[in-house]
């Protein structure tokens, strides 16, 4: 239990002390672009975090698994620059289409802020935080990870009051996260090459992984989608109410991320003897957070996005609803997938489930943005994950018997 909660202690607050000065930021950006441009910048962020997603491709769920069973440091070097290989390779067929898409959903006039946003928000896909996840340091992921964001964050907020210039912000943040990047390197995988040898090397790393990644893909397009099919579909004030709440829903799903990382090492690491009562623990732990990130998000939501948006937008109770929902059955699903079917190589099944329920939330979320009601597009996300997680349900019990049957006693 020490342990756990060392784990859940560095894994959560780390990460959520990089959230803090963000927010700080929002009133600044709303005042800089506009009531109008808001959607645009969110917008760019989403197709930002949609692009990191492909661009992490699968090393963010099996990356931790392999560097939790990995009995060396040379192991471990090697299978993080295989890491960096394949995601280099992605990154530069990606970077393009992600500017080329957030140029097309933008609004004229803040179309570069949008594009900057998204290129940022990339490179968060070659993040060394599955590495430290899989070694249970989180103090690695402060070094490494949170404190350059922290730090970028802390000198672009006079930078921007400054020059009321949106695209200097992500410049800073793109520059501290290379330096991470590179430190990480110099420390962790000294004499590992970056670079694929062929491209037969890089083809087979990324087949290796595609159900992951599939997995992955499936589940951030529809998670990404709301606001960009707002910005295209509504109007500027309905789409800004909107992308003002979908903020509000992803700084959430930093602390079931943050919740996942500390539980995920902790339950499958080899050798323990209560791996039944570890995965129970993580499963409740979800359902708890679910249930107060939905009822916070709900009463809260359209307060809070007032304030922090500088009354440039303010999302509706009914929306933040919708997205309280999705919280709910987003975080009770993570611990199925990641610490119980995924270890259990059951990605095949997850990735089906996964391409189903993005189907089913991707029309729902385009038939209400076609249809005139806006306020229902974050329902279609809802929809996704109440499918998933029904899906995944039953299987991943299935697991947990079954470990519960096996496990020696302790």
């Amino acid at each position: 239990m020490k342990t756990v909660l060392l784990r859940l202690s560095g894994f959560a607050v780390l990460p959520l002390l990089s959230l803090v000065m963000p927010l700080i930021l929002l009133p600044i950006i709303a005042n800089i672009v506009g009531g109008n441009g808001i959607s645009s910048v969110i917008s760019g962020q989403a197709i930002g975090t949609f692009a990191a997603t492909v661009i992490l491709w699968g090393w963010n769920v099996d990356g931790p698994v392999w560097i939790a069973r990995a009995t060396s440091a040379d192991e471990r070097a090697a299978i993080y620059a295989q890491s960096m290989r394949t995601r280099l390779a992605l990154l530069v067929a990606v970077l393009p289409v992600t500017a080329a898409v957030s140029v097309i959903v933008a609004v004229p006039g803040h179309r570069l802020q949008a594009v900057a946003m998204a290129m940022a928000t990339a490179l968060a896909g070659l993040s060394p935080a599955w590495f430290c996840i899989g070694l249970g340091q989180p103090r690695l992921l402060a070094i490494y990870d949170t404190v350059p964001r922290f730090a970028a964050t802390a000198i672009s907020a006079p930078i921007l009051l400054m020059t009321r210039e949106l695209w200097l912000y992500t410049a800073v943040l793109a520059i501290a996260t290379i330096i991470g990047l590179i430190a990480f390197h110099r420390r962790y995988s000294r004499g590992q090459s970056w670079f694929p040898s062929s491209t037969r090397e890089a083809l087979r790393g990324l087949r290796a992984q595609r159900h992951t990644a599939g997995i992955n893909t499936a589940g951030s397009a529809y998670a990404s989608t709301p606001t960009p099919i707002a910005t295209i579909t509504s109007s500027p004030a309905a789409s800004g109410s909107l992308s003002t709440a979908d903020t509000l829903y992803r700084f959430g799903i930093f602390t079931v991320i943050a919740l996942g990382n500390a539980f995920q090492s902790w339950t499958i690491e080899p050798g323990i003897s209560n791996s039944a009562q570890r995965h129970r623990a993580a499963l409740w732990s979800h359902i708890a957070l679910g249930a107060a990130g939905a009822a916070i998000l709900t009463a809260l939501g359209p307060l809070v996005s007032e304030i922090l948006f500088a009354g440039q937008a303010r999302a509706t109770t009914l929306v933040c609803f919708y997205y309280g929902i999705a919280f709910f059955f987003l975080s009770a699903s993570t611990p199925l997938n990641r610490n119980l079917l995924i270890p259990s190589g059951r990605q095949p099944y997850v990735l089906r489930c996964t391409i189903v329920s993005a189907v089913i939330g991707v029309l729902a979320m385009v038939v209400a943005g076609v249809t005139g009601h806006p306020s229902a597009i974050p329902l279609g996300m809802a929809l996704s994950e109440v499918a998933l997680w029904a899906a995944l349900l039953i299987p991943g019990l299935r697991i947990l018997r079954a470990e519960q049957g096996t496990a020696p006693v302790g």
